[in-house]
């Protein structure tokens, strides 16, 4: 079970979204949760959500912001396409729908800056995507840890 340590408060994080068409707002705020709890953060650690500029219309990405209190972010599917060395788990099938091969994880970590990480690599629901970047984890800072199997 892997031990987190809370979030530096003065750090803010980028939360990327994805989701499928008219996904119910409740599967994506509920998930946007489960990803900040992964990373020991709170509601008043997100900067801003951010997600891919074809989902700019989507309403449940829109009441994620409302949820945090935060602005929504759009970013291009070339934005985010340059992300892809970046990115934990990237996807041939979400690059043939969109052009960018991670929505969630490319556009936090598009909106967290060049010398943010993936504090949360993208989790899913049975519509959405969410995965949380930032600061790059320093002493006080945002560490998980696990323990290794077996002996060190």
């Amino acid at each position: 079970m892997p031990s987190v340590t809370r979030p530096d408060p003065t750090a803010k994080l980028v939360l990327g979204l994805g989701c499928e068409r008219n996904t119910e707002p409740g599967e994506v705020i509920a998930l946007a949760e489960r990803a900040l709890a992964d990373a020991g953060a709170e509601k008043s650690d997100v900067a801003f959500v951010a997600s891919l500029d074809a989902r700019a219309e989507e309403p449940a990405i829109h009441a994620a912001g409302r949820h945090f209190c935060v602005p929504v972010r759009f970013f291009n599917a070339a934005t985010l396409e340059a992300e892809a060395a970046r990115l934990q788990n990237p996807s041939e099938i979400v690059f043939a729908h969109t052009g960018c091969h991670g929505v969630a994880e490319g556009a936090a970590l598009a909106g967290a800056g060049r010398d943010a990480v993936l504090l949360v690599p993208k989790i899913r629901s049975a519509g959405a995507t969410a995965a949380i970047a930032g600061p790059r984890p320093c002493a006080g800072g945002y560490r998980i840890e696990t323990a290794a199997p077996g002996p060190v």
